[in-house]
């Protein structure tokens, strides 16, 4: 009895997990499809120029993406935001677009006459300190000054706060970017 129990219970599963539609399935968003969405914004940009950061999937075969921001990132590179116009078809991803050395000026302007948020346009500032390279840190505090040798975790321009640590990578600062290779940062 207990047998025949189980064996119905596994038929009923069945039965109801045939039931699921199959609308459940995933399509691959490609390189073409964000080409194409950051090409509307008027920045010129062939599919071989995309470098996806991750396996993108929509509920849809064809969604409409949009780009959110487009910022510079490190050699000649720029990172678009990328969302699907519906959210549920779609999470936001991250893309890597490789430029000409000028194209990220024809970008920041490209940019700037969409709707984009302000915070999200492309910088024609050029990097002071790129991403692992080393630099020379400058913590000032009352009558004590320091100068640290320390490698950079993040790209900067000029003004803005990164994060760095020390040779030894036991300790990590917030320090501004002064110059190129020179960062201030207070004790």
């Amino acid at each position: 009895m207990r047998y025949h129990r189980i064996l119905l219970f596994g038929m009923v599963a069945g039965v109801a997990a045939s039931a699921v539609p199959a609308s459940a399935a995933r399509y691959p968003i490609s390189r073409d499809q964000v080409a194409a969405a950051v090409s509307r914004l008027g920045m010129q940009v062939a599919p071989d120029q995309v470098t996806m950061l991750a396996n993108v999937s929509a509920s849809t075969s064809v969604p409409t993406l949009t780009v959110r921001s487009i910022e510079p990132w490190i050699d000649h590179r720029l990172t678009a935001r990328i969302e699907c116009e519906s959210s549920g078809q779609c999470l936001p991803f991250y893309v890597s677009l490789s430029v000409a050395p000028d194209a990220a000026a024809q970008a920041a302007a490209a940019v700037a006459q969409t709707n984009l948020p302000k915070s999200s346009t492309v910088s024609s500032r050029h990097f002071a300190v790129l991403s692992g390279t080393p630099a020379t840190l400058m913590l000032d505090g009352g009558r004590v000054h320091i100068r640290l040798s320390v490698i950079c975790l993040e790209s900067g321009v000029l003004g803005q706060t990164i994060r760095v640590t020390d040779r030894d990578r036991k300790k990590v600062f917030r320090a501004e970017v002064v110059d190129g290779g020179l960062l201030k940062g207070s004790l």
